[in-house]
C-alpha cells in the first residue's frame, strides 16, 4: 500500500452509486485513493476491486459485510485498524428499499432496515470521525435522497430514515466545522442503477422523462464537489433542487395526496427485503 495516497471507505460498493464512488476517488489526487470496498456481496467486491486496480494502479481492500449485523461496523473498524489502514474519506452509502405496507414486513425486516439505512451510518461516522479530526483531515458523504424531502410514500420508512441522515449530517457538520472534517449529505433524485430493477420499478422509472433521471457518475462527481468545498446539503440537478423548493411550501394535506401517485407506494407482495447492496 502507498501510504502517500489517502484512502476511502465506501459501503454498498458493490453496484450503483457505491461503485461509481469507488473508480471516481480512485482516480483522485495525484497518485488516486486507495479504496475500502464494502458489501455483502463478495464476488461482486472482488469483481469491482480487480477493476480498480488494473485502471487506477491503487489498492482496493475487500471487507464482505452484512451492515444488518449489529456488529459489523465495530468488526469493520477492528479489522481496518488490524491492517494499519486509517480512513479518509468515509461514503455512507449502503442502503435498499423495502416495497410492501408497513404491517406486511416482519418486524425483523424493519429492524434489518433501520439498521442498514441509519444506525450503521451514524456508528461508523462515530468510529472514524474521532480519526479524522486527530489526524486535522476528512470527508464524509452520507447518501440520503430527494425522498428526504418529498412527500412520504404510504407505510413507508425509507423517506423518514432519509431526512434522518440529512439531518444528522447537517449536526455532524456543525460540531466539526473548523476541524478538517467535511460532511456532506448527498441527495440524489432518480438515478440509473439497479436499485430500480431490485424494487421492481424499472419500467415506471424507464417512463419518466430523460431529464428527471441522472447518471450515477454525475452524482457522485457533484456529491464530491460540494464536499470538497463544504456544502453539507447536496440535492443533485437543478430540476430536483427546484422540486424541493417548491416542495417546502407545500401544504402537508397535499403533499399526502401527492405520495399516492409515487412510483415507489407498497405493493401487496409477499414480506420481505428487497436488497441490492
Amino acid at each position: 500500500m502507498d501510504h502517500s495516497r489517502r484512502t476511502a471507505l465506501v459501503t454498498g460498493a458493490s453496484a450503483g452509486i457505491g461503485t461509481a464512488f469507488a473508480h471516481f476517488l480512485a482516480q483522485q489526487g495525484q497518485h488516486g485513493m486507495d479504496v475500502v470496498l464494502v458489501a455483502r456481496r463478495e464476488d461482486r467486491l472482488e469483481a469491482v476491486a480487480k477493476d480498480l486496480r488494473a485502471q487506477y494502479g491503487v489498492e482496493a481492500h475487500v471487507l464482505a459485510a452484512d451492515l444488518a449485523d449489529p456488529e459489523a461496523p465495530q468488526r469493520l473498524h477492528a479489522e481496518l485498524a488490524a491492517r494499519g489502514i486509517a480512513i479518509d474519506v468515509l461514503v455512507n452509502n449502503a442502503g435498499y428499499g423495502l416495497k410492501q405496507g408497513f404491517a406486511d414486513v416482519s418486524w425483523q425486516d424493519h429492524a434489518a432496515f433501520l439498521q442498514v439505512m441509519a444506525t450503521a451510518l451514524t456508528q461508523l461516522c462515530h468510529l472514524f470521525v474521532p480519526e479524522m479530526t486527530a489526524r486535522g483531515y476528512g470527508r464524509i458523504i452520507n447518501v440520503a435522497s430527494v425522498a428526504a424531502f418529498t412527500p412520504q410514500v404510504a407505510g413507508n420508512l425509507y423517506g423518514g430514515v432519509k431526512r434522518y441522515v440529512v439531518d444528522f449530517s447537517e449536526a455532524l457538520a456543525m460540531e466539526l466545522d473548523g476541524t478538517g472534517v467535511h460532511v456532506c449529505a448527498l441527495c440524489p433524485g432518480y438515478t440509473l442503477t439497479e436499485f430500480h430493477d431490485v424494487m421492481k420499478v424499472r419500467e415506471s422509472i424507464d417512463a419518466l422523462p430523460g431529464f428527471m433521471v441522472m447518471s450515477a457518475d454525475v452524482v457522485v462527481r457533484q456529491g464530491w464537489e460540494a464536499v470538497e468545498r463544504g456544502q453539507v446539503v447536496c440535492i443533485n440537478g437543478w430540476l430536483y433542487r427546484l422540486i424541493v423548493a417548491v416542495l417546502r411550501y407545500t401544504p402537508r394535506f397535499l403533499l399526502r395526496a401527492l405520495s399516492k401517485r409515487s412510483v415507489l407506494r407498497p405493493q401487496r407482495d409477499p414480506p420481505g427485503s428487497k436488497r441490492s447492496d
